[in-house]
């Protein structure tokens, strides 16, 4: 038997899982980077002002 033709729907909806995947790991990314960022950005004036660095 041959298999059932996708709708356009279904194509668009595989797709948009896809898309939604990737922009949920760029988002973790962005996450992340921003908040390591932000960290150094207190931690090392705090480590130059002791003398640390």
């Amino acid at each position: 038997m041959e298999e059932p033709v996708k709708t356009t729907s279904e194509m668009s909806a595989k797709t948009a899982n896809q898309r939604n995947s990737w922009l949920k790991r760029l988002g973790f990314a962005g996450v992340l980077f921003f908040l390591i960022k932000g960290l150094l950005w207190i931690i090392i004036p705090v480590l130059v002002a002791r003398g640390c660095l």
